[in-house]
C-alpha cells in the first residue's frame, strides 16, 4: 500500500516536469537558434526567433500546462 502511494505521488510530479522542461527548450531553442533542424521544420528561419523547433516546443509546453492549472487551481481553492 505504502509503494503505491509512493508511487502515484512520483507520477503526480512527473506529470509537472514536461511543462517547465518544454518551456526551457523553447527559450533555449528561441534565443541560441535551433542548429541543423531549424531548416527542417521552417522555410523562412530568420522571420521569427518562435518558428521551428522553438515553436513545437513552445506548443508541446502548453499542452502538457492541464496538470499546473489544476496544481494552482487546487491551491487558491483550497
Amino acid at each position: 500500500m505504502i509503494r503505491h502511494r509512493k508511487a502515484e505521488q512520483a507520477c503526480q510530479w512527473l506529470t509537472l516536469a514536461a511543462t517547465p522542461a518544454f518551456a526551457t527548450m523553447a527559450l533555449i531553442t528561441a534565443t541560441h537558434g535551433g542548429g541543423p533542424a531549424v531548416i527542417l521544420c521552417s522555410g523562412a528561419h530568420d522571420a521569427s526567433p518562435l518558428n521551428g523547433m522553438a515553436l513545437m516546443y513552445l506548443l508541446m509546453s502548453a499542452f502538457h500546462a492541464p496538470p499546473w492549472v489544476r496544481l494552482l487551481g487546487n491551491r487558491l481553492v483550497g
